[in-house]
């Protein structure tokens, strides 16, 4: 299905300034939103990809002179706009995987260096990834969370040697200390010489005098365990946090990193642009012709702001220190947007059509 037009999909001239670009996007991205009554998921995700593209002046210019296929929007196909090879076991130029079978893996793994050597430098576990979701408030100021783990750690009893306790390691008896075994395969090339890391020790040229009666020679154990992370304040959905060494132990290696994928679940009150909290609140046409004061929810709680007299729909007040704290300082924060709505009575009585009318 082919895609609308940009400046369509927020409702705005191609003429359009960055300005009126973002108030379009702030007003759609509130009246769409997913967890909003009346929201609209698949709009919303059109609405941010076009605001996503028309904000960025370059990608502007590219898509301004050739539409969706110059953001990368378009299906491929055609001559000079497609992919050339589009079509061959789904090759798109960046990753491909050839199988030639035969052996043929194997002989090009030994022309271009692949599996040929002994293993460099230490093991190192499984990075291990999890996802943390986090609410609109808690993404704003930041938590410390208990997270529960099911990993495989280090041994407790030969503390990740894979030997058992008063025994040492041996020259390994296959490789003689070599790490590395070497094989001939008979190709349609002739008899090709490969190397390969040793199967018994793996590469390291060691083995144990008597493997650990506890975790059979692994060096690790499977351990529930519970860790205490640092949420910091201001992080956004998407973000990745990384814990060096927190993720899976190896035997006689590190252990692998964890990695913390953070989803930051929407506000029904609150969108976010960077450090940025946007709302909305509606007043009167009464209130906005003449004046008043509102109470505005915040992250921090409710405050009073003033709406002058002869107030317009779509006019934004700025609450300033009420948005987001800074990732790299959270002593500051950005400002809180309120855009004001201002609501057309559609039913009037006579007496208020009369008064109306001869305001």
């Amino acid at each position: 299905m082919s895609k609308r037009d940009y400046y369509e999909v927020l409702g705005v001239s191609k003429t359009a300034s960055a300005d009126e670009l973002k108030k379009a996007y702030r007003r759609l991205a509130v009246q769409y939103h997913p967890d909003k009554e009346g929201g609209n998921e698949d709009k919303f995700k059109e609405i941010n990809e076009a605001y996503d593209v028309l904000k960025d002046s370059q990608k502007r210019q590219r898509y301004d002179q050739f539409g969706h296929a110059g953001v990368g929007g378009a299906a491929g196909g055609g001559a000079g706009g497609g992919n050339p090879f589009e079509g061959f076991g789904g090759f798109n130029g960046q990753n491909a995987n050839f199988d030639f079978g035969g052996g043929f893996g194997d002989i090009f793994d030994q022309f271009f260096g692949g599996g040929n050597a002994r293993q460099r430098g230490p093991k190192k576990g499984r990075d291990v990834e999890v996802q943390l979701q986090l609410t609109f408030i808690e993404a704003i100021f930041g938590l410390e969370h208990d997270m529960a783990l099911d990993l495989e750690d280090t041994c407790e009893h030969c503390k990740g040697t894979t030997v058992e306790p008063g025994h040492d390691m041996k020259t390994c008896p296959t490789c003689h200390g070599a790490g590395q075994q070497t094989r001939v395969m008979n190709t349609m090339f002739g008899a090709i010489q490969q190397t390969v890391p040793c199967e018994t020790c793996h590469g390291a040229g060691r083995v144990p005098e008597k493997v650990c009666t506890i975790c059979r020679g692994t060096g690790t154990q499977r351990k529930k365990q519970t860790i205490k992370v640092k949420i910091p304040a201001g992080i956004d959905d998407g973000a990745t946090i990384r814990l060096a060494g927190r993720g899976e132990a190896v035997g006689g290696g590190e252990k692998g990193d964890l990695y913390i994928h953070i989803r930051v679940k929407a506000d029904k009150k609150f969108t976010r642009e960077g450090d940025i909290i946007l709302s909305e609140e509606h007043v009167s046409m009464i209130d906005a012709a003449l004046g008043t004061e509102i109470e505005v929810p915040t992250v921090d709680g409710t405050v009073r702001m003033k709406v002058p007299a002869g107030t317009q729909s779509g006019t934004d007040f700025k609450l300033s220190g009420h948005g987001v704290p800074h990732l790299r300082n959270e002593d500051k924060r950005g400002p809180h947007i309120v855009s004001i709505i201002v609501d057309t009575p559609t039913k009037l009585s006579k007496k208020q059509r009369k008064i109306l009318e001869e305001f």
